[in-house]
């Protein structure tokens, strides 16, 4: 059997680095990581920028939502390796560098950002990227007015519960696959997060799943080698 299952790093490799920092994508990209993933948000003035909560609290040294600061304001506040929170456009010359995959998570379903489809999109067009971009988000909404400026979009639903009919619901909104927290049984694209257990990795690299997502890259990509050694025994 050959392992195909992607392995991603979810936030850059967070258990090394500051999540979602130009330091932890730039290791997971230059370290045998598939591909990276991260999340977008718009500043007050429209600027994309990537950082996983609607809130810097958590991740600097500072305090408030994104929305409400220019992108100039928040260039004042520093993760705790003391990089500025990342631009988008930095994350894209990162990702154009490297043979490697990237998702790209819409970050709406709390706010939902004007315009910051069609703004993250035409940055895109602007960079030579070795394989297309995976698109996902938790508000399908924001996957359909994707793929209503392009259809051949990598779109994919990110979801947090079970899904009757996953095959019914990609095809019926023209997605590409699902991005489950669970294992969904159908013959499809699926992508799951956030697998750091490796007891439960390994029942996903044996059945194949499309992708997985981690917070370290490194200890499983070290698994997927040996099961993939295992089996050519």
């Amino acid at each position: 059997m050959k392992i195909e299952t992607k392995i991603f790093g979810h936030r850059g490799y967070p258990a090394k680095f500051a999540e979602n920092s130009l330091e932890g994508f730039e290791y997971a990209l230059e370290n045998g990581a598939d591909g990276i993933e991260f999340d977008v948000h718009l500043t007050k003035d429209q600027v994309p920028v990537v950082m996983h909560d609607e809130k810097i609290n958590r991740t600097t040294d500072g305090k408030g939502n994104i929305k409400d600061y220019t992108h100039e304001e928040l260039q004042q506040f520093h993760l705790e390796n003391g990089e500025t929170i990342p631009d988008l456009k930095d994350v894209f010359e990162l990702i154009e560098k490297h043979d490697a995959l990237a998702n790209l998570e819409f970050k709406t379903d709390k706010y939902e950002y004007q315009g910051i489809e069609e703004i993250v999109l035409n940055m895109a067009k602007e960079y030579e990227f070795k394989h297309p971009l995976i698109y996902s988000s938790f508000n399908l909404q924001t996957m359909l007015r994707c793929l209503a400026i392009d259809k051949d979009l990598d779109c994919n639903w990110l979801v947090d519960k079970k899904i009757s009919d996953p095959k019914k619901v990609v095809v019926d909104n023209g997605l590409s696959g699902i991005h489950p927290d669970k294992y969904h049984d159908f013959d499809g694209v699926q992508r799951i997060w956030t697998i750091d257990n490796e007891h439960e990795a390994e029942k996903l690299m044996m059945k194949n799943v499309s992708g997985i997502f981690t917070n370290d890259f490194v200890k499983m990509n070290e698994l997927r080698e040996r099961l993939r050694c295992e089996s050519e025994q």
